[in-house]
């Protein structure tokens, strides 16, 4: 009997998938609940070479943020 994977924690889904890889029925739940919480921003592209001076900063802020959510 698999888990419930609509009640498991994203954390927890994502153990459960490293454990079974072959379990699609999992990695899609977990894409889909990646994609229910997204959080992401998307940037512009740059376009000048001042555009590019704030890139570190905003690689930074991206950084900071991917750490909080592991």
């Amino acid at each position: 009997m698999k888990p419930d994977f609509k009640a498991m924690s994203r954390k927890e889904l994502r153990a459960y998938i490293l454990k079974h890889r072959d379990d699609d029925e999992a990695f899609y739940a977990y894409m889909d609940k990646l994609q229910a919480e997204a959080t992401w921003v998307e940037f512009p592209a740059p376009k000048s070479i001042d555009d590019l001076k704030n890139f570190p900063e905003l690689l930074e802020k991206y950084g900071k943020q991917r750490q909080g959510e592991l």
